[in-house]
């Protein structure tokens, strides 16, 4: 009788051992699935296939999303899955578009073209490394310290997506743009709001929840148009957030200083101000 319970009670432990290790596993598996993606959009960008190598990045991008969200939600994180997510999103979000864009159009200036996508990579590794060492000590979780890596590399990825055919001459220039203001934004101090930050779905409201059928909704009927749109709107949401800082920190100093003038000046001077 007591072997058979201390048989019962081992087997028992192993299978809560082997459920505790799958748990673990979950997210590696998802972050490595992330890492494969970048590595097949590079295969076939060398091969010309834009309109297959650019969606591989957004797959990228979801998976990147869901394996913090499945290690949170397991309580499954660990030190070693967030260096092994950053080492995936090098090769997801730095490599890859890089690749993706020298083939469409980069190629055609030779060096210069494949010196641009290296300042692209080292962009988004200056960028992971920076997240990984300011993200305990970063105050305000709603921001981004510059453009997040996924987002940045959406854009080449929206972008070649839409447009799949390569650029040739002169034209060849855009793709230049097309990586270097993502690579500058996102070595930058710019603040970019958090995905997390958004709830779409996740609060107890309508709202969000109808905003993000009608986001699954435009991706679905118009893909290329809805998804170059989004990207360059994140693009864009950080400059105009500078902009609006920069004014609205202009008004109050404005706003602060007049009335200390009004002050000062003499009782005569102020009924006829």
């Amino acid at each position: 009788m007591g072997r058979s319970m201390l048989t019962v009670l081992t087997r028992r432990q192993r299978a809560g051992f082997r459920a505790r290790r799958g748990v673990y596993l979950l997210p590696s598996m998802f972050t490595m699935a992330n890492m494969f993606c970048g590595y097949a959009c590079v295969i076939h960008a060398m091969r010309g296939d834009y309109a297959i190598a650019a969606p591989f990045i957004g797959v990228s991008i979801v998976l990147d999303m869901l394996d913090g969200r499945i290690a949170r939600l397991t309580g499954s994180s660990s030190a070693f899955g967030v260096q092994f997510d950053s080492m995936a999103d090098v090769i997801s979000f730095g490599v890859a578009p890089a690749v993706l864009a020298f083939a469409w159009g980069l190629s055609s200036f030779g060096r210069l073209g494949w010196v641009a996508g290296f300042l692209y990579v080292l962009a988004a590794a200056i960028r992971l490394a920076r997240f990984n060492v300011q993200a305990a000590t970063q105050p305000d979780k709603r921001f981004f310290v510059g453009m997040p890596s996924p987002a940045a590399a959406a854009v080449p990825a929206a972008t070649v997506f839409a447009y799949p055919y390569g650029l040739q001459g002169w034209s060849a220039v855009l793709a230049f743009a097309m990586v270097l203001v993502p690579a500058f934004l996102m070595v930058s101090t710019i603040r970019y709001r958090s995905f997390n930050s958004f709830g779409l779905g996740w609060r107890r409201s309508f709202r969000p929840l109808l905003l993000t059928a009608l986001i699954f909704a435009a991706i679905a009927t118009y893909p290329q148009v809805s998804l170059v749109i989004m990207a360059y709107s994140y693009l864009l949401s950080g400059l105009v957030g500078l902009v609006v800082a920069r004014v609205g920190r202009r008004h109050a100093l404005r706003s602060g200083t007049e009335p200390s003038e009004a002050i000062a000046r003499p009782p005569s001077e102020r009924r006829h101000a």
